[in-house]
């Protein structure tokens, strides 16, 4: 086992090139997943963007979360593991199980594959989606105590995927997981600046109210965080003792309405920011729409439900101190616009 190596699943994805940014100019040497190493050229050229340092410090390996075949050598000589490669769909999938089998049994694959190698600590990224759904509206702002209720209305196929993944992973603990250490967090939407064409579902939102795509926004907020404050946390929860068997939620502050989200493009993004929409659906067109854009159904059951979530918990014991949803999202579209990602650039 190397003091310094650490593996990060899914470096391809949006998420997982932050912490390996991170990573490196925190020092640690970085293998990293993917599912073919075709990937490995694109993963490179977007570090060395983003100015990475330490290039020869990171190394790849092929490895897939629906075959065993991979994992054993991906977390050979390793001493933590962040575990953050899972599906995020732009739209429903057809079978829930197209996201839940992979999403459980891809996690389960990871846990094994590290306790066998006697790995230290896997900090696992997991969502606010296997938090807050399922459930009456509340007055009181969401923590790490709470579990999405699967069986609840409205609860989309990602979060019961989340939601399985997760508690999969700490039943292999209690049960299975001999000397390994776990630790999970748990993003609300993540926003911040993408350094590849491959960004998360949550970028498209902002995508999208740029280029016009929205010509009006539908009567829904979420919380927000910022990608690199979502990396930063999965390092505090990687060495720190606090960390051990504890999930952490990942939220800048106070959450946000999509229209004020339109607000702050507007306000921040100069001429990229003329066709950001400046007023509110009302929920009664949102829920005909529906009816045809199979994309709005899911959001229908979250028309006017803005929940609240604590960061408490991830401040207190971790000293985490993340960036304001202003700064998040406004990093979002002049990255987009940077890389070339939007209709006017």
């Amino acid at each position: 086992m190397s003091e310094d190596l650490v593996l990060v699943t899914g470096g391809s994805g949006f998420v997982a090139m932050h912490c390996i940014e991170q990573l490196l100019l925190a020092g640690y040497d970085v293998r990293t997943t993917v599912r073919s190493l075709a990937r490995e050229p694109e993963v490179r050229e977007a570090l060395r963007n983003a100015a990475a340092p330490r290039q020869d410090a990171l190394s790849f390996a092929e490895a897939d979360l629906t075959r065993d075949e991979g994992w054993a050598d991906a977390v050979a000589g390793c001493r933590f593991v962040l575990h953050v490669a899972s599906p995020f769909p732009a739209s429903v999938p057809r079978r829930e199980d197209d996201l839940i089998v992979p999403a459980r049994e891809g996690a389960l694959r990871v846990l094994r594959a590290a306790r066998d190698a006697g790995v230290q600590r896997v900090v696992q990224t997991s969502s606010f989606a296997a938090v807050g759904y399922g459930h009456k509206p509340q007055n009181i702002p969401f923590d790490e105590t709470r579990w999405t209720n699967v069986d609840g209305p409205g609860v989309s196929a990602y979060a019961k995927s989340k939601t399985l993944a997760e508690r999969a992973a700490w039943d292999f603990i209690a049960r299975n997981g001999g000397k390994l250490e776990l630790s999970v967090v748990n993003p609300v939407a993540i926003f911040g600046p993408t350094l590849s064409r491959d960004f998360a579902t949550s970028i498209l939102i902002v995508q999208r109210l740029l280029d016009g795509s929205v010509p009006a926004c539908p009567r829904i907020g979420f919380g927000a965080v910022d990608v690199r404050d979502v990396a930063d946390l999965h390092l505090r929860a990687m060495t720190n003792p606090a960390a051990i068997g504890e999930r952490f939620l990942a939220v800048a502050g106070e959450s946000i309405s999509l229209l004020d989200m339109a607000t702050i493009l507007k306000t921040h993004l100069g001429n990229g920011g003329r066709r950001v929409p400046t007023r509110e659906l009302p929920d009664w067109s949102v829920r005909l729409l529906a009816l045809f854009l199979s994309d709005l159904k899911t959001i229908i059951p979250e028309l006017g439900n803005i929940k609240s979530v604590s960061n408490g918990k991830a401040k207190r014991l971790l000293g985490w101190e993340p960036r304001s949803n202003e700064e998040a999202i406004t990093a979002s579209g002049e990255s987009l616009a940077r890389l070339g990602l939007l209709k006017q650039y």
